[in-house]
This record gives C-alpha cells, sequence and structure tokens, in this order.
C-alpha cells in the first residue's frame, strides 16, 4: 500500500516547502524575468538609458554569423562531450561492476574526478598541456608534435571536449553502475546458459535494461555541455584562441560582461534558456515512453 503522511494544516507544509521555493524564485525565476526584460531593450554601455526595442535583439543575432557559428560551435562540443563522457562512464561502470578484488577502492577513486570543481581541473590540465611548461607538451616535443592550445584552434577546441568529458565521466559512472547493479541475476545467469557471452549478451541483454539510465544521462549530459562548462573554458582558454572555444554561454559572458551588450547578451541567454526547455521536455517524453 502507498504511504501517506498527513498533516493537521498547512502551516507546516508550507515551512517544508518555503526554503525551496524561495531557492527557486531568487535563482531561477528572477533572473529569468530579468533576462527576458533586458531581451527586449537596448542598454547603453553605462547602463543610463535604455529603449524598448522589442524583438530586434534577437533578429540581430541571428542575422550575426558570429552568433550562427557559436551556435554550431555549442551543439558539436554538446554531441562530442556527451558521447565520451557517457561512453567513459559505461565502460569503467561495466569494469568496475566485475567482482575483482579491491573493486570498492577502484569505485571510490573513479568517482572522485566529479568532485574537482571546473576551475581547478582546468588549472590541473594547464600544468599538463600549457605550451611551455605542461609535462605533457613537454613530452611531445621531445618526439617533435607540437601541440599549443594557445595558437591552435583545433587543438584548443579537442582540449576543451576532453577535460569537459574527463569532468562529467564520473557522474555517468555512478548512475551506469547503480543500473548495472540492479540488472537481476537471473537474467545474466540464463543469458549465459543460453549461450549468450561477452559484448553480445551486453548488447542484447544488459544494454536495453540500461534505456531509462541513458535517457536520463543524456539530459544530464547535454545540460551539463551547455551550461556548466563555462568556468572549464574560461579558465584554460577564455574562448580563444579567437572563437574557438567559445560556446553559446562563453558568448553569453564576453557579450554581457566584458563587451557590454546587455540587450545582446539577455536575448542569447533567453534562447539558450528555451533550447534547453525544449530539448528537456522531448526527451522526459521520449524517456516516459520508453519507461514505461
Amino acid at each position: 500500500m502507498e504511504r501517506r503522511t498527513l498533516f493537521g494544516g498547512w502551516v507546516l507544509p508550507a515551512v517544508l516547502v518555503a526554503p525551496q521555493l524561495a531557492i527557486t524564485v531568487l535563482f531561477f525565476l528572477l533572473p529569468a524575468w530579468r533576462a527576458f526584460a533586458e531581451s527586449v531593450r537596448a542598454t547603453d554601455a553605462f547602463g543610463l538609458n535604455t529603449s524598448f526595442v522589442g524583438l530586434a535583439n534577437f533578429t540581430e543575432l541571428f542575422q550575426s554569423e558570429t552568433y550562427r557559428e557559436a551556435l554550431l560551435r555549442t551543439g558539436v562540443f554538446c554531441v562530442a562531450v556527451t558521447v565520451l563522457a557517457m561512453g567513459g562512464g559505461l565502460l569503467l561502470a561495466a569494469f568496475a561492476n566485475r567482482a575483482i578484488r579491491g573493486a570498492r577502492i577502484y569505485r571510490i577513486l573513479l568517482i572522485w574526478p566529479y568532485a574537482i570543481a571546473p576551475a581547478i581541473a582546468s588549472v590541473i590540465f594547464v600544468f599538463l598541456m600549457q605550451p611551455q611548461i605542461g609535462m605533457v607538451t613537454n613530452v611531445l616535443a621531445r618526439f617533435g608534435l607540437d601541440f599549443n592550445y594557445a595558437t591552435h584552434a583545433d587543438q584548443a577546441f579537442l582540449l576543451v571536449v576532453l577535460i569537459a568529458a574527463w569532468k562529467q565521466v564520473s557522474y555517468n559512472f555512478i548512475f551506469y553502475l547503480a543500473g548495472l547493479q540492479s540488472v537481476p541475476r537471473s537474467v545474466i545467469e540464463a543469458a549465459t546458459l543460453d549461450g549468450a557471452r561477452g559484448f553480445y549478451r551486453f548488447r542484447t541483454m544488459i544494454w536495453p535494461l540500461l534505456a531509462p539510465t541513458t535517457f536520463f544521462l543524456i539530459i544530464v549530459n547535454v545540460v551539463y555541455a551547455a551550461f556548466d562548462t563555462f568556468a572549464l573554458i574560461f579558465a584554460l582558454t577564455a574562448g580563444g584562441p579567437g572563437t574557438a572555444t567559445e560556446t553559446l554561454v562563453v558568448k553569453v559572458y564576453r557579450d554581457g560582461i566584458l563587451n557590454l551588450d546587455i540587450g545582446g547578451s539577455a536575448a542569447q541567454s533567453v534562447i539558450l534558456m528555451a533550447i534547453i526547455i525544449a530539448l528537456t521536455s522531448v526527451q522526459f517524453r521520449f524517456t516516459g515512453k520508453r519507461a514505461a
């Protein structure tokens, strides 16, 4: 039977819900409303004069070649980070789920990278990959390989993708490991008795059971790549060289804070938020149908 908690009045439930409501209002609803309000205005660099311009900021954005390039770059970045992070998390979870000695220690060590702050992760890779002082780049230079993310656009983009994926692998590992451990042993034993082994058994028996977890992680990883990688990218490359690593969230900061284009930056924030909300809604609908 379903257990329900009955309250004698409305005061206690209101007190329990109030902190979450306050956080939602202060850190989501009010900033979102401010972004909507600023996106239809034009403000001077000093913030003294504003004027209503309607959809002019949005029109100017989609007519901008720079913005379209940033939009495409963000899409590629999100797909690359999601595929690498989820693939790495699933691979590590499959190995950690085996009955081996010290499995708990390995699992704990694999979770640690998720606890590292994005800016700190960038600093770590600066010491590894920085053109002058990087330990890895010095080794590559001895073999005649020139790696300099400060001047090579492709290398910079590849590096931020790898760091962002590495940072998120631990999160995916946790959920995939929990999913693998929830697979009934009877299913695996029955598949083994029927001759299904190795990758074939995983593809035909285990992978379909991980579908709800996979769909959930797709949403989380795309949102992470679109929003939560700002500190990582900005601390490492600041969006450069040029605009090679300038994703939409970095462009919002550059245009709004550095270039003082408040209206254009707010319009970009609204578009980015709409994309994520739409993607999340579609994925939740699809997830619900697959999980039903």
